[in-house]
């Protein structure tokens, strides 16, 4: 994975700057934290847990995959819309995954797959030991001479809470990518540290950033609220682009001279 996003940033930023050799990947490190996800080993068995729409039990989960589905019925003609129906978390998360499986943007995610992210964005809020330790993963990587953070999906959530709880960090620059920050109730309301209401929900600024660029594809339904400016004040910058119809893909995110641009500008 960090070879093949290393590759991707450094041909951004190399596509903003317009000439090869700008940055090296000896000047970028990368933050791992997917084996804290993983269940305890097993013999015979693989990375993934076998899961379906009956293990889709916790609120969050319901709640977020029912978001999901409204996004992509809005941008998705092939994806028929809630019909508003009240039902239980078992039938709801049946529905919403079948409506999905029709969804361009859940293409070739499995529902195996789909209901592992769920189950990430669960872990991570509800298990106090996983958070933690998901922080420290972070931090350990962030030295004195780190100036720019670039993160991504729920990495920009994990990225967000480390820059708020670190503002002696000597990072100028915030660049997230589809990032669900701004979705209220399932992420907004859960960060650390919480909103505060001040005409309307106003999240914190994170730390020592001087620089917060935010990059969202239209389609990209993981990014539900795409404008944190709206959210997070007027320091945002808010960027569009266009990734084709991997709207979510990292790596397309991070070949963007736009995305490169942000990097370039926290840069000496």
């Amino acid at each position: 994975m960090a070879h093949e996003w290393t590759a991707a940033l450094l041909g951004g930023v190399e596509l903003a700057a317009g000439l090869p050799g700008t940055l090296s990947n000896r000047d970028i490190e990368c933050v791992f934290y997917g084996d804290l996800f993983r269940p305890a080993g097993r013999f015979l068995g693989d990375d993934l847990p076998f899961l379906a729409a009956e293990d889709v039990d916790d609120p969050l989960e319901v709640q977020l995959l029912l978001a999901w589905w409204e996004a992509a019925a809005r941008s998705d003609p092939g994806v028929p819309p809630p019909d508003g129906r009240l039902l239980s978390a078992r039938a709801t998360a049946r529905a919403a995954l079948l409506a999905l499986a029709n969804s361009r943007f859940f293409a070739h995610v499995s529902e195996r797959m789909l209901v592992w992210w769920l189950k990430q964005v669960t872990l991570y809020f509800t298990q106090s030991d996983v958070r933690a330790a998901i922080q420290r993963r972070f931090a350990s990587v962030v030295r004195s001479d780190t100036r720019v953070v670039v993160a991504h999906s729920l990495g920009s959530v994990v990225a967000y809470e480390a820059l708020c709880a670190h503002p002696d960090w000597a990072v100028t620059d915030f660049v997230t990518l589809g990032s669900p920050l701004g979705v209220p109730h399932v992420i907004l309301h859960r960060l650390t540290p919480a909103p505060q209401r001040d005409h309307g929900l106003k999240g914190f600024w994170p730390g020592s950033v001087r620089r917060w660029v935010n990059v969202t594809d239209d389609g990209d339904i993981v990014a539900l609220q795409p404008r944190l400016r709206d959210v997070f004040g007027d320091r945002v910058t808010d960027v569009g682009i266009n990734n084709g119809i991997a709207a979510h893909d990292v790596q397309r995110y991070l070949t963007a001279p736009e995305v490169g641009a942000a990097v370039l500008a926290g840069l000496p």
